[in-house]
């Protein structure tokens, strides 16, 4: 029970930490010296889609849940948890680098706003 738990709170922080990298920049308009902690968040978010990698808290999530007696997931967080409901066939290369793209921009717009 304890480690289903524990993969539940690791599955709500890694979309919480998402949800930071992708608007994050919205909360520097109140908090500009939030910057020190979003900037790398947003580049790490970055160079995770356009390298392919998984973060390391899928792999966290899939180790607790192999511990709880469950299966755990292959593919990222994304492609599990938010793709499988929008694009049932999975994720691809492609979304993967667009996803990238788009918080890029999103981010870099407000980072210029903030700064300007």
């Amino acid at each position: 029970m304890l480690y289903s738990i524990l993969a539940t709170v690791v599955a709500i922080l890694h979309f919480a930490f998402i949800l930071f990298v992708i608007g994050g920049a919205f909360l520097l308009l109140r908090w500009p010296k939030l910057m020190w902690l979003h900037l790398p968040a947003a580049m790490w978010g970055v160079v995770i889609e356009w390298m392919g990698w998984y973060c390391p808290l899928t792999g966290l999530e899939n180790l607790l849940l192999r511990r709880a007696g469950r299966e755990g997931y292959s593919g990222g967080f994304v492609a599990h948890y938010i793709f499988a409901l929008i694009y049932p066939q999975g994720l691809t290369r492609s979304i993967e680098i667009a996803i990238g793209v788009f918080v890029l921009i999103v981010n870099v717009s407000l980072y210029v706003r903030v700064f300007k």
